[in-house]
């Protein structure tokens, strides 16, 4: 059974544009403008090395597509993965202790 994560959080363009504004242009230290926010404070730092790095570019969205626009090959090679973890699983619990499959043996 896999553990479900929890989604990310994406945030608009404006709203950070506004959350760099305000670090730019207040007396008040980045902490405070992330508590108000509800983020992280290295969130806005990055947030604004992207904003240098890329310009207008930086506060588009981007990061991982949710499940529904993920491609088919995607959800396909994702399911692979899965039944083969599950495969190996099952190889190793047909094997005992001696390293003898469980089968019956054949006398000669």
């Amino acid at each position: 059974m896999t553990a479900k994560r929890k989604p990310y959080k994406t945030y608009t363009r404006e709203f950070k544009l506004e959350a760099l504004r305000l670090m730019e242009e207040t007396d008040r230290p980045a902490s405070e403008i992330a508590m108000q926010l509800g983020i992280r404070r290295n969130q806005l730092y990055k947030w604004k090395e992207q904003l240098a790095q890329k310009g207008d570019v930086a506060t588009s969205k981007k990061g991982r597509p949710k499940k529904s626009e993920q491609s088919e090959t995607t959800m396909l090679r994702q399911e692979v993965k899965r039944l083969r973890e599950e495969n190996d699983i099952l190889k190793k619990a047909a094997v005992d202790s001696s390293n003898h499959c469980n089968t019956l043996f054949n006398h000669v």
